[in-house]
């Protein structure tokens, strides 16, 4: 398949988000979600964005939804027992963020220089975001199949990062036709949580990058982090993994997160990966020089 990708036209090395070139080239922008880990609680909220900071990731990442409008009455009067009330009204809204928290946040983020997000789950929800002018938006797999939403998303001007979990080739395909490849990158997932290592299926990576000329990236919901630092080796330019204080808490995403080693470890290894990779130009090093005279018998030029 030829580097100009299936929808036509060059290839589209980089996107600029924030302050942060991102894509072929340049380091991995690593993006920590903490989606609805922080259970309603602000305080929480800023420990995760703290631990996020001191590992060394790009930006946070959170979730805004409209409740009425994503659930149907009857899915919000469903039973379902939590801390928060006994039906999934009561979960929803609790775990729901308004408007001085995301002040809050906003503030807060600004203040460490830190990068922030969030994938808005209907239309009045991006509208909403709007006023904090974030870097970019985050579709959710989820939502990839709602053409309005993203229509909506991308009359905003924005870059986009798009999530392909849960989706065919031919969704993706529709997705970016709507959205168009400027300013869009695009991450492959399996959403499953927590996802199984044979689900994971990094090879897609390089494949979502030849098809669609777009940088392209990995988000995971694995319980460990080999496999999202190996994506880097592959191709993926962002890495975006839930984080969450202790995987025991209460919450549906805690299990498919990382605890606070595991987000500085992710980001460590990641970046020694980068400086591992090199240039690919075969060359004898200097250090290696005093080691050619202890240990070589035969010169080149006399085998």
């Amino acid at each position: 398949m030829n580097g100009n990708g299936k929808h036509g036209g060059a290839s589209i090395d980089t996107v600029r988000i924030g302050e942060t070139t991102v894509g072929i080239g340049e380091p991995t922008y690593v993006v920590a979600e903490i989606g609805i880990n922080h259970n309603g609680n602000l305080d929480l909220a800023k420990k995760l964005i703290s631990t996020a900071h001191s590992a060394g990731c790009n930006a946070v990442k959170f979730q805004k939804r409209t409740v009425d409008v994503v659930y149907t009455p009857a899915e919000l009067a469903a039973p379902r027992e939590s801390p928060f009330g006994t039906t999934n009204g009561d979960l929803k809204r609790a775990l729901e963020f308004g408007l001085e928290d995301y002040q809050a946040i906003d503030e807060f983020c600004k203040s460490i220089k830190m990068d922030w997000f969030a994938s808005p789950w209907d239309e009045a929800s991006v509208d909403f975001l709007e006023q904090f002018d974030t870097p970019c938006y985050k579709v959710a797999s989820a939502s990839l199949t709602d053409d309005n939403l993203l229509r909506h998303i991308r009359s905003k001007g924005r870059p986009i990062i798009l999530s392909t979990g849960m989706s065919t080739l031919d969704e993706v395909d529709h997705a970016v036709d709507v959205l168009g490849k400027h300013d869009l990158v695009l991450l492959h997932a399996c959403s499953t949580y927590p996802a199984y290592y044979e689900e994971l299926n990094l090879r897609v990576i390089p494949e979502l990058r030849h098809r669609f000329g777009v940088p392209v990236g990995y988000s995971g919901h694995e319980t460990g982090i080999t496999s999202s630092v190996a994506a880097i080796v592959v191709g993926a330019c962002v890495v975006e993994r839930h984080i969450t204080m202790d995987r025991a808490m209460w919450g549906s995403d805690q299990a498919a997160s990382l605890e606070p080693n595991g987000i500085n470890r992710l980001v460590r290894d990641i970046r020694l990966v980068e400086q591992s990779m090199g240039d690919g130009v075969k060359r004898v090093y200097e250090r290696e020089k005093p080691i050619i005279k202890k240990l070589r018998r035969v010169g080149a030029a006399a085998v």
